[in-house]
């Protein structure tokens, strides 16, 4: 298992912790901001964080859910920790939690070890959340699963910058067939999207022992991801090289 740590981030209305796993000491790495689900950042969200890190990343897992219940860590498999995270989500303030990833992404090209470079990726409220973010923040490059109620928000599509991969479930009890239709279309005007919607498959496929969890397209989709993030997380040359010619302190 990968090094793991707390960092905290101080924002206008508070402070909140992050949950890091740490790649293997070497070259400066880009971090991946994972965007938990309702459940906040529990057993599942620090299993991905900690996947990647395994592969070379620096994970940083913000507690969105800080104002209200910080340092949640809830089970789908419990019917009341089901409610607590609905009633949680539905007092969610979203400009508020986007104004955090944007603190969380400015911090992170700061990081030890840090190329600088930042994707942000997120799954069900996450998801929703990586999109928001695509649209608002400044970062690198965005993978979002299945965020519920990003139909709502195809307004925002156009203002999206950074190259952005967004997975669908195909059944999706959150996410029906005229919002899937209405995110498919919202995101082919423009280059620098990729959709994948996977048939059968219901919420939350890709939640590591959840229980729609579907090991082949789970891994399907996380494999899309990762070569993803390798294509826009490699970090530019001239980054290394301005950084070289900054005088060190005596």
């Amino acid at each position: 298992m990968p090094a793991t740590s707390t960092i905290r981030i101080t924002v206008a209305d508070g402070q909140f912790d992050c949950h890091v796993a740490w790649p293997e000491a070497g070259a400066p790495r880009a971090v991946i901001i994972v965007l938990q689900e309702i459940f906040g950042v529990n057993d599942g969200i620090r299993s991905i964080a900690a996947g990647y890190a395994d592969r070379g990343y620096i994970a940083v897992a913000p507690d969105l859910f800080w104002r209200a219940a910080p340092g949640l860590s809830l089970s789908e498999a419990r019917p009341q920790d089901q409610q607590r995270a609905f009633a949680l989500y539905e007092q969610y303030d979203f400009a508020a939690g986007i104004a955090d990833i944007a603190a969380v992404a400015a911090a992170a090209r700061t990081l030890p070890g840090s190329s600088g470079m930042v994707g942000v990726t997120g799954y069900c409220l996450g998801g929703l959340l990586t999109f928001l973010s695509a649209a608002r923040i400044d970062a690198d490059a965005f993978a979002a699963y299945y965020g519920g109620g990003s139909d709502r928000y195809l307004d925002e599509a156009d203002h999206i910058g950074a190259p952005l991969l967004y997975h669908l479930a195909g059944a999706d009890e959150y996410i029906g067939p005229a919002a899937q239709q209405a995110i498919c279309a919202a995101l082919a005007r423009r280059p620098g999207r990729e959709v994948h919607v996977y048939p059968g498959r219901d919420h939350a496929f890709a939640r590591p022992g959840g229980q729609h969890f579907d090991a082949h397209d789970a891994s399907l989709a996380n494999a899309r991801t990762a070569r993803f993030f390798a294509r826009h997380l490699a970090a530019p040359p001239e980054r290394f090289l301005l950084d070289s010619l900054v005088p060190s302190e005596s």
